[in-house]
């Protein structure tokens, strides 16, 4: 009964979500080995451009791809993979992508995700909604996170796609999409419902690991819930905590990633259309 419970739960947050993505589908890339990979292209900008297809990815866990699925990422021409994930996550499940797609580690803030102490959280409701509005609004690690990764999209000038994950594509890999969609001058509401969309693209899978956490750590369902849902709330609560610090998302993007005006504009020309 309470699987059953959990499943209608998520299953709804799943459809609601995905229901305010436009043509969500079309940015699927369908893997036999992993979920939550999908193009970032494809958004309408404020000043009537679109973000181009096929060249920026992001993506959840990449270590069981299938022989098919390093054959279908090499014909997305994928030249370098950004990872975010802490070096308990890297070692129980390393990435199985193919040698001639450049890896660059970029593990800031995840040292200890995964390990016991992490696990210690799951088991209280004060201590987990304590760690995700932390993570979200902790804006420390970012800097070592995500600047890199600004600074590659400026040097790949847009000719070199890529990818960007780290376990489920929803924290660390939702944050990272969100700057770089409100860099390109995609509206809060369309990157809120881009970060929301992790909840269809993984509905199965978080049914399965949300069952999974209740037995093997004895956790509520009601956080493993809170765990595993990309509630949009929690990417506002980003944004929100950047406009406090900086006064605007442009202001942090300036004087935290080092893209200024000039870089924005460069963003917006390599990277939309």
């Amino acid at each position: 009964m309470k699987k059953n419970i959990l499943f209608l739960t998520l299953a709804f947050i799943s459809i609601s979500s995905f229901s305010q993505i436009k043509d969500s589908a079309t940015r699927e890339i369908k893997l036999q080995g992993a979920v939550n990979f999908r193009d970032l292209g494809g958004y309408q900008t404020v000043n009537g451009k679109q973000v181009k297809r096929g060249v920026i990815y992001r993506a959840a866990a990449l270590n069981n791809l299938t022989p098919n699925d390093l054959q279908k990422i090499d014909d997305l021409e994928v030249k370098y993979y950004f990872d975010f994930r802490g070096p308990f996550e890297v070692a129980t499940a390393p990435d199985k992508m193919t040698s001639n797609i450049i890896r660059i580690s970029l593990p800031s803030g995840s040292e200890n995700i995964g390990d016991s102490n992490y696990q210690k959280n799951l088991q209280n409701m004060l201590k987990t909604d304590s760690f995700m509005s932390h993570f979200y609004t902790d804006l420390s690690p970012f800097k070592l996170r995500y600047q890199p990764l600004f600074d590659s999209l400026l040097n790949f000038k847009g000719n070199r796609n890529l990818v960007f994950h780290c376990t489920a594509g929803k924290d660390r890999t939702g944050i990272a999409a969100a700057l770089i969609l409100y860099a390109l001058g995609v509206d809060k509401e369309t990157i809120y419902d881009d970060y929301e969309a992790t909840n269809y693209y993984r509905r199965n899978e978080n049914i399965k690991a949300a069952y999974g956490m209740q037995l093997m750590y004895k956790v509520d369902k009601q956080i493993a819930t809170n765990m595993l849902d990309a509630n949009r709330n929690y990417i506002k609560s980003t944004f929100n905590q950047i406009e406090k610090d900086f006064g605007s998302i442009d202001n942090y993007l300036s004087k935290i990633m080092g893209v200024n005006e000039q870089k924005i504009k460069l963003l917006r020309k390599y990277y939309t259309k």
